[in-house]
């Protein structure tokens, strides 16, 4: 009788990515001036940077040699999750402790089975309160529903587009087929969209965590099939649009390389925002995402322009690398 495979691992949600920089400088600026908060410096070179929401760190940089992508963190439902980690996931460490991250924890770090990139799963982080930072709440008014009160205006700064979470990331792979599998089976991920080419061949997957009644976002994860591994970008949710773009304009003033946006996906429905760090990495704000629980059935369609977005501009080809 064939080995039972081993019990999948719950996730709960995603919470931090971690970034290598040569030109640490150039990026801890880009880092600010995304909208991220510093959080904690660690000697050696590492530096920790939170959202206004109450993850302890959304994002690590660390100084390095090489420009590299570090992984991406998910929190698990229980320590029994990283133990199971730790024993059936491919090259997995032993339950290790985050000792210098903020929240602190116990982390079990696995590797990709197609491309050796590092993911890594957290139990027992300390959350943090929300950051009480100035955000908009004023009522939309529109042609025949005025929500306003007269004699009160929209008056709005300049400044960064405060990060509150980190929202999804995505990779482009070598063998979608392998990768689906082993993360349809291992993990509680559900396919919201699968998009397949002219012959039907599925190459592209947005997954969100299967977390039954509870509402989650439309995905959290998603890759590609494509020639050459790489990170395709990590994407941080912002509080409006209005904070959106005025973030939008304070990168474009600084002047950071815009990759993509302003525009409206069609999968997820995001209003999305697309830009270059100094090393090339792609990092996404984003606003009103789709919403969804287990109850919704996954859906496919062919890949195409028409898919990425309905409203902004053409879809440049460095995005679609």
């Amino acid at each position: 009788m064939a080995d039972e495979a081993p019990p999948r691992i719950t996730l709960k949600r995603i919470a931090h990515a971690y970034y290598k920089y040569v030109d640490f400088d150039k990026a801890l600026k880009f880092l600010n001036d995304f909208g991220f908060q510093e959080e904690k410096r660690v000697s050696g070179g590492k530096i920790y940077f939170r959202g206004y929401g109450t993850e302890p760190w959304v994002i690590c940089a660390i100084k390095a040699e090489k420009d590299e992508f570090g992984g991406v963190g998910f929190v698990v439902e229980s320590e029994e999750d990283l133990r199971l980690a730790s024993e059936t996931l491919p090259k997995a460490t032993n339950i290790y402790e985050l000792e210098d991250a903020p929240g602190k924890g116990k982390c079990v770090t696995f590797y990709d089975p197609v491309n050796g990139y590092p993911f890594h799963l957290v139990y027992g982080q300390e959350p943090s309160g929300m950051l009480d930072i100035p955000l908009p709440h004023e009522a939309m008014n529109y042609p025949t529903e005025k929500n306003r009160p007269a004699n009160k205006f929209q008056r709005f700064q300049k400044r960064p587009a405060p990060v509150h979470k980190l929202g999804h990331f995505g990779v482009c792979t070598t063998n979608f087929a392998k990768a689906f599998e082993f993360y349809k089976t291992r993990f509680n991920f559900i396919p919201s969209d699968i998009i397949h080419d002219e012959n039907g061949v599925d190459i592209s997957v947005f997954w969100r965590l299967d977390r039954g009644k509870e509402e989650v976002d439309h995905h959290c994860f998603f890759f590609y099939q494509g020639p050459e591994f790489h990170v395709h970008h990590s994407s941080y949710e912002t509080h409006d649009f209005d904070t959106q773009v005025l973030g939008h304009d304070w990168l474009r003033e600084k002047g950071y390389k815009n990759c993509w946006g302003v525009g409206r996906h069609v999968l997820g429905s995001q209003i999305f925002d697309y830009w270059f760090d100094p090393a090339g990495f792609i990092m996404e704000h984003y606003v009103d995402g789709d919403l969804v629980d287990a109850t919704e059935p996954p859906h496919r369609s062919k890949s195409g322009p028409g898919s990425l977005h309905v409203w902004g501009p053409d879809v440049p080809s460095d995005f679609l690398q």
